[in-house]
């Protein structure tokens, strides 16, 4: 059983409780060891931004917002061997943990793995009402 890092925790301050509580809930059920990466939580415009110019975010923060901005999405990487991945295995596993969390936590996620257009394996949201 893993549990959420001083770091992580930090990195997911302003994020909404119910995705808080799903993050330490996969971290128990989970196979391979995640974490929130420094931009994988709350952000603020600029952050926003930068990640669009940097093109790793299809959304400019000002005309298209992300749910990140309104503390309704998160992002996790893979801690295996000692470092960080972004294996597609290890972000399915992970993924697999988060989903039940969130479906034995009765929260609706939409997760970035699943879109058509633009996978984001390291994504997650709440699902909009």
């Amino acid at each position: 059983m893993y549990q959420l890092s001083k770091r992580s925790t930090k990195h997911l301050n302003g994020v909404h409780p119910s995705l808080i509580d799903v993050v330490k809930l996969a971290l128990k059920i989970t196979k391979v060891d995640f974490g929130i990466p420094n931009t994988g939580g709350l952000r603020t415009v600029a952050q926003q931004q930068e990640l669009y110019r940097q093109e790793l975010s299809q959304l400019d923060g000002v005309i298209a917002k992300s749910n990140h901005q309104t503390g309704n999405a998160f992002d996790v990487f893979a801690y295996v061997d000692g470092k960080a991945s972004w294996d597609i295995d290890d972000l399915n596993e992970v993924a697999t943990a988060i989903l039940a969390a969130a479906s034995q936590s009765g929260v609706k996620l939409v997760w970035g793995g699943h879109w058509k257009n633009f996978v984001d394996m390291p994504h997650f949201e709440l699902v909009k009402p």
